[in-house]
């Protein structure tokens, strides 16, 4: 196994002509390194380097490869999202083409990461993976999941996890993803381990990341800078724990996924996100100290995996099998404060100005308030679900 430290000058760039297929998994990073990649699109060429997609993240195009479902209610991903990406990447030619998306953790076997390498181009392929200690991905994973429409609190969250074999109720794609050493086994059978490596993200190290991705592609230092995403922040308890009320209703009464895609996800909580900061008083989403312990003894196991499989490892995998010095009780109760859920709602009501019909009139208002509530959501959910196919 080759190692190297993360901020040391002598981590070997990768051949010209490297085709990097970076597959997350989630929360390890991603997000930083694909909107710096985006942010210095224009000026890589200059250094014999491509980043292919069209957008900051090429999720469509990862989750076609993968024959993935998309986000709940969101638009079907379509082998042309793929095809797309593909026909960018040829037209790099030789030169060096970045492709990240943490979706390409989620390909469900063996075959499937073969079709995906050999369509990227074969032996001009090099695998990435980016690596952070399980205890600081599972709160960050959860309040994710619950943007999805996951109703569980993350305490019996952590106890399907951690405690309840098979470990795969509510959200099977987690371990999937998150147990490292089997998911840089997979892909080290079909790309062989001399063309995989393994970065462990070290928290303390701010650039750490940005300065590894230029090293491997031979980019100037400085080149990638992070571009602050307000979109991308994590919720607070007190958020996480209002939309995961809010999926119980949504469920509980039957609305169709396309309303949660536009109205919630898009709506909700994407206005909540841009229009509140979290401050000092918010509670965090605390992992109970028993949790941390099984998620280190997990990180352990798969360091200790990771090390005998012969990938390039850049980084101290000793990070992996940590426990956080200092763990909190988690909180009782957490309250959102009046501004936020403001916020939250207005970002409710813009989505459906955005797809209401432009000829509502008065009368119609005095009906509304009329209507039980109740009946008024199904309405309103009937609505923009016709609104939306019209589209």
């Amino acid at each position: 196994m080759e190692t190297d430290c993360t901020r040391h000058p002598g981590v070997a760039p990768l051949a010209a002509g490297t085709r990097l297929l970076h597959i997350g998994p989630h929360k390890t990073g991603t997000t930083a390194i694909q909107g710096a990649l985006f942010a210095a699109k224009d000026d890589l060429p200059a250094h014999g380097v491509v980043f292919p997609a069209h957008s900051r993240h090429p999720m469509e195009a990862a989750l076609a490869a993968c024959a993935r479902p998309a986000m709940m209610g969101d638009t079907v991903p379509t082998e042309k999202h793929w095809t797309r990406l593909l026909d960018a990447v040829r037209a790099s030619g030789g030169r060096t083409s970045v492709v990240s998306s943490e979706f390409f953790a989620d390909a469900p076997d063996d075959a499937t990461a073969l079709r995906i390498v050999e369509q990227l181009g074969g032996e001009r392929v090099h695998v990435l993976v980016t690596l952070r200690p399980l205890a600081r991905i599972m709160p960050s994973q959860w309040q994710q999941y619950v943007q999805n429409g996951l109703r569980m609190g993350y305490g019996d969250w952590l106890e399907h996890m951690l405690r309840k074999p098979p470990y795969e109720a509510p959200n099977p794609s987690f371990w999937r993803r998150h147990r490292h050493d089997r998911l840089v086994e997979r892909w080290a059978r079909v790309v062989g381990p001399e063309r995989v490596t393994v970065v462990v993200v070290d928290d303390r190290d701010r650039d750490g990341l940005m300065r590894t991705f230029e090293k491997l592609l031979g980019l100037p230092e400085q080149i990638l800078q992070p571009v602050p995403d307000t979109v991308n922040r994590s919720l607070t308890l007190a958020e996480t724990e209002m939309v995961r009320n809010l999926n119980v209703e949504f469920r509980g009464n039957g609305l169709p996924d396309e309303l949660y895609s536009r109205l919630v996800r898009n709506g909700a909580v994407l206005h909540m996100k841009n229009a509140c900061s979290p401050t000092a008083d918010d509670v965090k989403i605390v992992t109970p100290r028993w949790a941390l312990e099984s998620a280190a003894a997990v990180g352990a196991e798969s360091a200790e995996r990771i090390a005998g499989l012969g990938v390039r490892v850049i980084g101290d995998t000793a990070l992996l099998g940590a426990v956080p010095e200092s763990a909190e009780e988690p909180p009782a109760k957490a309250r959102i404060a009046p501004e936020v859920a403001a916020q939250a709602l207005y970002g409710a009501l813009a989505a459906v100005a955005a797809t209401a019909p432009a000829s509502a009139t008065g009368s119609q208002v005095r009906t509304v308030h009329q209507t039980p509530s109740k009946d008024l959501v199904r309405v309103l959910g009937h609505r923009c679900l016709k609104r939306l196919r019209r589209r």
